[in-house]
C-alpha cells in the first residue's frame, strides 16, 4: 500500500479543476481495495459512498468498538482532514439514539441524512452526509446508502471470522494439550511429552518447562533432551531466563516489538545469543494465585514470534499450569506431602489472611478442649415399669363354669371383695343326690341294727361315712364358687366380661391382684450399659403418666441372666422407689436414667461410637 495519502490528494483534486473526477474515484477505489487497516478502509468507503451519494457530499461516519455498548466516536470524515461539521455530527448522535433514519434540513438548499448502520444483531454506528440540493428524492438517497452500509458489515464478519479462527486455534491447542498431559499420570513423563509437542505445533527450536522451588527455577523438560545434556550451563541460562519472568510476573519477548511495554529481557537476551536463536518467549505458569513454573519458547531468527503465536502460547500456559502443579504435588513423597500440608495450614493460620480458617480452627479447639476437660453425670437411660411389691393370683378352685364377674383389671379391690362367682347348679344337684342318698343309708342302717346283721350295719355305716366326706366336699365347693380378693389393692391382670358362661378348668389365673403400699421398679438395661450397674446406684425416673414429676430409685436386684425383646438384649433390673407413692399405679411405665458418675464430656457422646468400632476392628482382624 502507498506510503502518500490519497485523501488529502483526493482533497486537492476537489480543490483543482485539472483533476478528474473519474481519476479521484479511481484513487479511491484503489485505496479501498488495498485497504491495510480498519480506518483505511472506513475513510475510503466513506469517500466511495458519499461519492456515490452525490458528488459534492461531505459525510461523517461514527462508530464504536463494542457493538451497542459505545461511546460512539468519529472514525472517519469526507473529505479527509477539516473540521467536522456540526450539522452532520448532530445528525449521526440523533441517528445512533433513536437508531431510525434522520433527515434534517428537508426541503432546504442542503439536506442531512443520517442513517443508523446495524451489523451483527448490534449497533456499529452511524452514517451522516450533507447533501446540496438536488432533484434525487430522499428515498432514494437512503437506499443508497442502505446498499452501501452492506460494506460494514462484510468487514465486521470479516474481522469476527479472524478472531474466531484465532480463538479456535488457542483453543484447539491448548485442548491438544490438555489431553497430552492427561494421558500421562506422572510428572517426567507429562512434561516431556509437553514440552515436546509444544515444540511441533510452535514450530519451535527449543521449548523448556521450569518448576518453581522457593524462589529458583528448575528445569525439568526440554524439547531438545539430547542437546542440552552435553552443556549444564544452557540448563542455567534457561533458568536464569525463567526466573526473569516470574520475577516480574510477565510474559518477556525478545527481541521487544515497538508497542511492547517495557520489561527487563537480558536474561533472554544472553539466552538467544548462547543458543544462536533469533527470539525468545517466556510464559509463567499459573495455578491459582501462584505461579508454579514458566514455559520459554526459542524460534530461529527468520521465524519471529507474533501476536497470534503469543496469544496461543499464553493460552496453553494458562490451560497446563493447573494441571502441571497437581502432576507435581501427586509426584511428591508421603512425608513430603504431610509436611507441606501442615506447612501450609501453620501459614494460613498464623498469616494475617484466612479468617475463616483461624475461627474454625478456634472453634474445633474450643470444642476438643470442652470434650477433653468437660465433665457431665454419666447416667444410663432404660425403659421402666411400675410392678407391684407382692402380685397374688386369684386361680379357679375347680372345673366350673362361669356365672358373673364382679370386677376387672384396673379396678380397686378391698379385702374379701367378691371379684367372680362360679355356676353352683350342678353342685346343688349333687349335693341333693348325696343327701337323699345319705337318708336312705340311714334307715338301711336301722334296719340292719334291727336285725341284728351287724356284717351289713357295717358296710352301711362305711358308706354313710362316705357320702357324708362327699357332701362335705361339695359343700366346701359351694362355698368356693364365689371367688374374692385375698387382700385389699388393684386387679392388675384379668378380664373375664367375655367367658361369662364359659368353662373354667382347675389352677387358671383369673385375676392378679398387687397391694397399694409397695412398688418396685423393673429396670430393662442394654446390655452394652449392664457393666456398668451396681446395687445401691441412685436414679430417676419419669413416667408417662407423670412426665413433669421425676421419681427416685435406688437399684437393688441384677437379675445375671439376658433377655430378648424388641430386636434388642437386656438385663431385667429390680429397684426401689424413693418418696411420695400415692398417685402411682403398677403397670405404668416410663423412662428411667440410673446415675453411675461424674467423666470426661468427649467419652460420654462418643463411648457407644469406640465400643461398636472395636467390635468391627475385632470381627475384620484375621
Amino acid at each position: 500500500m502507498s506510503d502518500t495519502r490519497p485523501a488529502d490528494a483526493v482533497s486537492e483534486a476537489e480543490n483543482s479543476a485539472s483533476v478528474s473526477y473519474a481519476v479521484l474515484d479511481q484513487t479511491i477505489w484503489a485505496r479501498f481495495q488495498d485497504a491495510g487497516s480498519v480506518g483505511d478502509y472506513l475513510e475510503s468507503w466513506l469517500g466511495i459512498l458519499t461519492r456515490n451519494v452525490d458528488g459534492m457530499a461531505t459525510g461523517l461516519l461514527v462508530a464504536t468498538e463494542e457493538l451497542d455498548v459505545g461511546p460512539f466516536e468519529p472514525v472517519a470524515q469526507w473529505p479527509t482532514g477539516g473540521a467536522i461539521s456540526e450539522d452532520l455530527s448532530r445528525a449521526a448522535g440523533e441517528a445512533v439514539r433513536t437508531r431510525q433514519s434522520v433527515v434534517f434540513g428537508e426541503g432546504t438548499e442542503r439536506r442531512v441524512l443520517a442513517y443508523p448502520i446495524m451489523a451483527l444483531d448490534g449497533l456499529f454506528g452511524a452514517i451522516a452526509i450533507h447533501v446540496p440540493k438536488t432533484g434525487v428524492a430522499t428515498s432514494a438517497l437512503f437506499r443508497r446508502i442502505q446498499w452501501g452500509a452492506g460494506w460494514i458489515e462484510l468487514l465486521l464478519r470479516r474481522e469476527q471470522e479472524a478472531k474466531d479462527g484465532d480463538l479456535r486455534e488457542r483453543v484447539t491447542v491448548a485442548f491438544d494439550m490438555l489431553a497430552t498431559l492427561l494421558e500421562r499420570h506422572r510428572l517426567d513423563e507429562a512434561a516431556s511429552a509437553l514440552v515436546t509437542e509444544l515444540a511441533r505445533r510452535m514450530d519451535c527450536e527449543t521449548v523448556s518447562l521450569g518448576l518453581r522451588k522457593g524462589r529458583r527455577i528448575k528445569v525439568q523438560a526440554v524439547s531438545s533432551a539430547a542437546s542440552f545434556g552435553r552443556r549444564a550451563s544452557l540448563i542455567r541460562e534457561v533458568a536464569h531466563a525463567m526466573v526473569e519472568a516470574t520475577d516480574q510476573e510477565a510474559v518477556i519477548l525478545w527481541p521487544e516489538p515497538e508497542d511492547w511495554e517495557f520489561r527487563v529481557a537480558i536474561a533472554h537476551a544472553d539466552l538467544a545469543k548462547s543458543h544462536d536463536v533469533g527470539s525468545t518467549l517466556t510464559i509463567p505458569l499459573v495455578s491459582g494465585d501462584d505461579i508454579v513454573g514458566a514455559l520459554t519458547f526459542e524460534r530461529r531468527e527468520d521465524l519471529p514470534f507474533t501476536a497470534r503465536d503469543i496469544e496461543v502460547a499464553d493460552g496453553v500456559a494458562s490451560i497446563v499450569g493447573p494441571i502441571i502443579e497437581d502432576r507435581r504435588l501427586a509426584d511428591r513423597w508421603l512425608p513430603h506431602k504431610i509436611a507441606s500440608t501442615a506447612l501450609r495450614y501453620a501459614k494460613a493460620l498464623l498469616g494475617p489472611s484466612h479468617f475463616g480458617a483461624k475461627l474454625a480452627t478456634l472453634l474445633v479447639g474450643a470444642v476438643a478442649a470442652t470434650l477433653w476437660y468437660g465433665t457431665i453425670d454419666y447416667s444410663i437411660s432404660a425403659p421402666a415399669r411400675l410392678e407391684g411389691t407382692i402380685q397374688r393370683s386369684v386361680v379357679a378352685p375347680f372345673n366350673g363354669y362361669l356365672a358373673t364377674q364382679r370386677a376387672r383389671a384396673g379396678d380397686l379391690v378391698g379385702a374379701d371383695q367378691v371379684l367372680a362367682i362360679l355356676d353352683e347348679k350342678d353342685l346343688s344337684l349333687e349335693r341333693l343326690r348325696l343327701g337323699t342318698a345319705l337318708s336312705q343309708r340311714r334307715r338301711e342302717l336301722d334296719r340292719a341294727i334291727a336285725t341284728r346283721d351287724l356284717a351289713e350295719a357295717n358296710i352301711i355305716r362305711a358308706q354313710l361315712e362316705q357320702a357324708e366326706a362327699q357332701i362335705s366336699l361339695i359343700d366346701e365347693q359351694l362355698a368356693r364358687t364365689r371367688i374374692t380378693a385375698p387382700f385389699s389393692g388393684y386387679v392388675v391382670e384379668g378380664d373375664l366380661s367375655q367367658s361369662v358362661g364359659a368353662s373354667i378348668e382347675r389352677g387358671q389365673t383369673l385375676f392378679r391382684i398387687a397391694p397399694l403400699d409397695g412398688f418396685r421398679v423393673v429396670l430393662e438395661i442394654d446390655e452394652a450399659d449392664i457393666r456398668a450397674v451396681e446395687e445401691g446406684q441412685i436414679g430417676s425416673l419419669r413416667l408417662a403418666a407423670f412426665p413433669e414429676e421425676p421419681l427416685d430409685y435406688k437399684v437393688k436386684v441384677i437379675t445375671p441372666l439376658a433377655r430378648q425383646g424388641e430386636g434388642r438384649n437386656f438385663f431385667r433390673i429390680e429397684a426401689e422407689l424413693l418418696g411420695d407413692i400415692e398417685k402411682l399405679r403398677p403397670g405404668m411405665e416410663g423412662i428411667s436414667r440410673t446415675t453411675i458418675d461424674e467423666r470426661r464430656l468427649g467419652w460420654v457422646l462418643l463411648h457407644d461410637l469406640g465400643d461398636w468400632m472395636r467390635l468391627k476392628l475385632w470381627s475384620w482382624q484375621p
